[in-house]
């Protein structure tokens, strides 16, 4: 409608946007000294081209909002933008008045032109100079177009294990022979699970990584020829819970803890297109419900629901070759979707089970691990550790969360996925050694640290840390680093392991 507005409307005008319109002289006397009483008189005396530029920009915005809905096609391949979720990097400026210049568009200019050049045997003959205002105003919209800047798209799950922030290259002879190495491992009758582990370390391969992940958290047997009846058993298993406890999400003794976990999900990965689907939420509120009231002494905790995600998106990626993050779940069948959602609350639940201290009453687990934290730090390096203390800045104040989401609100989650390689095939990843990982974390931004001169300034650099860019080449790095501080102050602090 608004195409046919502005085609009518240059037919209609050939004037230059702006002017008064041209009245009989007869009456241009009166014309002068009669002034547009009310805005409606003002607005029919007037050609005002602008509106329609900005009804044009309009057009556009709503355009890309309707291309970059969360919910997108299989062969869609770029990420889609959540109108409610846009950082300001994302965001598009808005032309400032200043700046105005005539529209890319030369639909409606080319209707003008049409019309002037005059019809000739019936038929509309084109100026000369027209084609050449073809050529231009393409010539325009492509350097435009190219002089965009050209935002990288990083996979959510690494396709291959040296993933990093610039893409995924081609697979190297080196991962070749690692892959078939994990495959070797993975198809003999008993998989030796320490050889597992002391390959798993430095990152496993994506083709590999659901079985690996599945084997080292202790869900599947070593023995291959019982694994098909463990699986089943223990899916079947899941889903009784499921029939047995999850109508009484509405009884008073567990109303609370389905409502919180309700509040919680939406916010899990909220600018992730794949966790915005109800489909998928309704998976992780049976996961976290059925987990919470079988652990009673801990319950539902904020936070758990975030531990949630990489034994999904791994197990999902199993069945996906394009990005994961953009995938439809409802497009896969509906005993594989069963069988994603139960191993992922078994292998969550294994990884629960030795950091449970750490959810529940007051959390004791995460105050003893922040307490070792800020020792371990001050033999460390006692600069950044005086540097806090000056400011008067806690340990309790930002590790809290390092360790209550195991990092996973720092991190990027294809980044953390990474990391679950090596804390799984640590004997107690999740529980000693991320202590070591957090304080390599924090020493790597000793500058930063040290630069700031307030309790405000440094806080808030320690809350938005900027990891956005990281890929397996950064986490390769400083797993390197927390191995090193692990040998060097192994036996600091030496109340923490238990």
């Amino acid at each position: 409608m608004a195409t046919d507005n502005r085609i009518h409307f240059w037919r209609r005008n050939q004037k230059v946007p702006g002017r008064l319109k041209d009245t009989p002289k007869a009456s241009s006397v009166n014309a002068k000294s009669k002034k547009p009483a009310t805005f409606h008189e003002f607005a029919r005396s007037t050609n005002d081209a602008w509106d329609i530029d900005d009804e044009e920009d309009d057009g556009m915005f709503s355009l890309k909002q309707y291309s970059s809905s969360p919910v997108q096609s299989r062969s869609t391949p770029q990420t889609p933008r959540l109108k409610l979720f846009k950082s300001p990097e994302d965001t598009e400026p808005l032309p400032r008045p200043t700046e105005r210049q005539e529209p890319i568009s030369t639909n409606h200019d080319q209707d003008r032109l049409d019309v002037e050049s005059g019809p000739a045997n019936g038929r509309v003959v084109k100026s000369c100079s027209d084609a050449q205002l073809n050529v231009n105003a393409a010539r325009n919209t492509l350097q435009k177009q190219q002089s965009l800047p050209v935002r990288p798209v990083i996979p959510l799950v690494a396709r291959i294990s040296d993933q990093n922030a610039s893409g995924a290259p081609p697979m190297t002879v080196r991962e070749k022979t690692r892959l078939d190495k994990f495959k070797q491992l993975l198809a003999s009758p008993n998989t030796d699970l320490e050889e597992l582990r002391k390959h798993s370390w430095s990152g496993i391969p994506r083709e590999v990584r659901p079985v690996t992940w599945r084997l080292l958290s202790g869900y599947l047997p070593a023995n291959r020829e019982r694994r098909d009846l463990v699986l089943q058993r223990k899916r079947e298993e899941y889903f009784g819970f499921i029939e047995q406890y999850y109508h009484s999400r509405t009884d008073d003794n567990h109303r609370d803890t389905y409502r919180q976990i309700h509040i919680d999900i939406p916010r899990t990965n909220p600018l992730i297109p794949l966790f915005q689907q109800p489909l998928v939420q309704e998976v992780f509120e049976r996961i976290l419900f059925i987990w919470a009231i079988r652990h009673p002494a801990s319950g539902y905790v904020q936070g758990i629901n975030d531990l949630v995600t990489p034994f999904f998106v791994v197990f999902l990626s199993e069945f996906v070759e394009e990005d994961v993050e953009n995938f439809e779940m409802a497009s896969l069948p509906l005993d594989t979707q069963r069988n994603i959602e139960a191993d992922s609350f078994w292998c969550m639940s294994k990884l629960l089970d030795g950091i449970q201290d750490n959810y529940t009453f007051a959390q004791p687990g995460i105050q003893i691990k922040v307490k070792a934290l800020e020792e371990l730090v001050s033999r460390i390096d006692e600069d950044v550790h005086v540097h806090f203390q000056r400011c008067e800045v806690e340990y309790l104040q930002f590790a809290f969360r390092w360790m209550n989401n195991l990092l996973m609100r720092e991190l990027p989650l294809r980044c953390t996925i990474r990391l679950w390689d090596t804390y799984q095939a640590e004997s107690e990843g999740f529980s000693h050694f991320h202590l070591y990982v957090c304080a390599a974390f924090l020493i790597k931004w000793r500058k930063e640290i040290l630069s700031m001169a307030d309790f405000q300034s440094l806080l808030i650099l320690l809350q938005n840390l900027p990891t956005i860019h990281w890929g397996n080449e950064e986490v390769g790095l400083l797993l390197a680093e927390a191995y090193r501080l692990k040998y060097m102050f192994a036996d600091a602090p030496s109340h923490y392991k238990r």
